[in-house]
C-alpha cells in the first residue's frame, strides 16, 4: 500500500537541521524542534466503518494545515485489483513494510521478501518522477499474530527500506503494546543500521503507553513523530487496538518540554472537534477532553 501525503512547503524550510540542535534536561537530551507527521486523514479515517465524504476529508486537511502541521498524510492507495488507480499528482508517498512475517501475509498477502519486490517497482516509479518516498515498519514493538518482535528483525527491515531509497523510516507500534523499555531496545538496534536523522516513531495508545514511548524516542534523539488528530485510527488486525497517539496530546507535551513544533494547539483542537462531530464520535485526545470540561 502506498500513501499520498500533503506537504506544506513553508513549514518544511530548515527541517534538515532539526536534529542538529538539542537541549539538555534532567531526562536526557531532547530535540529543540520536532516535526509532527499528521496521519489522521489517512491512518485515522481509513479505520472508520462508514465512508467519510471527500468534502469532509478536504475540510479536515485544510484545518490541519492552517493549524501549522508541516506534513499531512492525505489518503491511501490500495491494490488496483480492488480500487482503480489514477494519476493523483502526489508530491510524496509512503510504502508500508512490517517486521512480522505473519502480519505481512495477512496485510498484503505476501511474504516480507515479496513485499520488497513490490516496493522496488514503486521506488523506481517514484525516483523517475522525483517523488520522495517514506518507509513504514509495522509491528516494530509487537504483532497480533507473532507476539514479541525481535529488535534485530526491525533493524533488518528498516535497513532494507533505507537502502532502497526511503528518506525517512517510521517505526510503528501498530497494536500499541510497547513500553519505554521495549522502545529503547528496538531503537538501539535500528540506530546501528539506519542514521538517527532518518528515523521517526509512530505509536498507538492501546495500553496507554504512546506518550511514554514517544518521550523515550525523543530522549534517544528522534525528532520526527507521527500522530493523529483526536486520536483517530486503530489496527483492523488487532482486536481492541485503540487509536494513534492524539496529535493534541503530543503537542501539549512538547510545549510543556519547551520543544518547538510550529503547531497552534487551539486551531488543532478545533480541527479535532470538527472531525469528531462529522463522525459522531468522541475524541480520543485527553487534552481535548480536559479542555471541553473546562
Amino acid at each position: 500500500m502506498a500513501t499520498m501525503r500533503k506537504v506544506v512547503p513553508r513549514r518544511l524550510v530548515g527541517l534538515a537541521t532539526l536534529r542538529a540542535v538539542s537541549t539538555s534536561s534532567p531526562m536526557g537530551t531532547l530535540p529543540k524542534q520536532v516535526k509532527i507527521v499528521e496521519v489522521g486523514p489517512r491512518d485515522g479515517l481509513q479505520n472508520e466503518k462508514n465512508i467519510v465524504p471527500t468534502a469532509v476529508k478536504i475540510k479536515l486537511i485544510d484545518m490541519l494545515s492552517e493549524a501549522g502541521l508541516p506534513v499531512i498524510e492525505a489518503t491511501s492507495f490500495v491494490s488496483p485489483k480492488w480500487v482503480p488507480q489514477v494519476a493523483a499528482g502526489a508530491r510524496e508517498v509512503s510504502i508500508f513494510g512490517a517486521a512480522s512475517e505473519l502480519f505481512t501475509r495477512k496485510n498484503v498477502n505476501c511474504s516480507i521478501d515479496a513485499s520488497f519486490q513490490r516496493f522496488d517497482a514503486i521506488m523506481q516509479a517514484a525516483r523517475a518522477a522525483a517523488v520522495p518516498v517514506r518507509g513504514y515498519v509495522s509491528c516494530a514493538l509487537g504483532c497480533p499474530y507473532e507476539g514479541k518482535i525481535s529488535p534485530a528483525k526491525v533493524a533488518e527491515v528498516s535497513k532494507k527500506l533505507y537502502s532502497m531509497g526511503c528518506y525517512e523510516i517510521s517505526l510503528g507500534d501498530t497494536i500499541g503494546v510497547g513500553t519505554p523499555g521495549a522502545m529503547k531496545d528496538m531503537l538501539s538496534a535500528v540506530m546501528r543500521e539506519v542514521p538517527l536523522a532518518a528515523l521517526a516513531v509512530h505509536c498507538h495508545d492501546t495500553y496507554g503507553q504512546a506518550l511514554a514511548n514517544t518521550l523515550m524516542a525523543l530522549q534517544m534523539g528522534v525528532s520526527v513523530v507521527d500522530a493523529s488528530v483526536a486520536g483517530l485510527g486503530g489496527c483492523p488486525y488487532a482486536q481492541g487496538a485503540s487509536g494513534n497517539l492524539a496529535t493534541e496530546d503530543l503537542v501539549y507535551m512538547l510545549e510543556g518540554l519547551g520543544i518547538h513544533t510550529g503547531v497552534n494547539l487551539q486551531k488543532l483542537l478545533e480541527a479535532g472537534d470538527f472531525i469528531c462531530q462529522a463522525l459522531n464520535r468522541k475524541t480520543g485526545s485527553k487534552v481535548a477532553q480536559a479542555t471541553c470540561k473546562l
